[in-house]
């Protein structure tokens, strides 16, 4: 079945995926420091981060999650019968350098109806990994979907 028609029903727990790669460039990283104003040296000022126990510049935890969406998005394509319905979990536990790839698995965790009885509610487990296959980013994210007969 085409993913961009899959209506609750069609989702399956346990269900499966693995996005491509992406290599994180410090372009990235300046970009996301001028659209949030996040300039913390750790980011953006590589001798303050040689001085530091992690010696290297660190990429924003919030932009290694919208890469990571980013990932998903371009891996599944538009889903009209799915609008984003939050977050329950979101996890940095690793860090993210220049010139690290990321990619994001997908699972179909639990599925339940929702409060009206047209759409159900769906978590998906995203862990994002880098090219060590260390988690650097975890998410619990819940879906909104329409069924099949609503």
């Amino acid at each position: 079945m085409n993913d961009e028609s899959k209506f609750f029903e069609d989702f399956e727990i346990g269900d499966s995926y693995m996005t491509a790669g992406r290599t994180i460039t410090e372009t990235d990283i300046v970009m996301h420091a001028m659209h949030s104003g996040d300039f913390m040296p750790h980011h953006t000022d590589e001798e303050f981060a040689s001085s530091q126990p992690i010696k290297h510049r660190i990429a924003h935890g919030n932009l290694t999650f919208v890469i990571s969406t980013g990932l998903i998005f371009q891996s599944q394509g538009m889903n009209p019968n799915v609008m984003n319905y939050g977050y329950g979990k979101i996890r940095y536990p690793g860090l993210v350098y220049i010139g690290d790839t990321i990619k994001t698995e997908v699972t179909v965790a639990d599925k339940k109806d929702a409060k009206q009885p047209t759409h159900g509610v769906l978590t998906q487990t995203e862990t994002t990994t880098n090219q060590s296959g260390e988690t650097v980013c975890f998410v619990e994210h819940l879906l909104y979907v329409r069924k099949k007969n609503a």
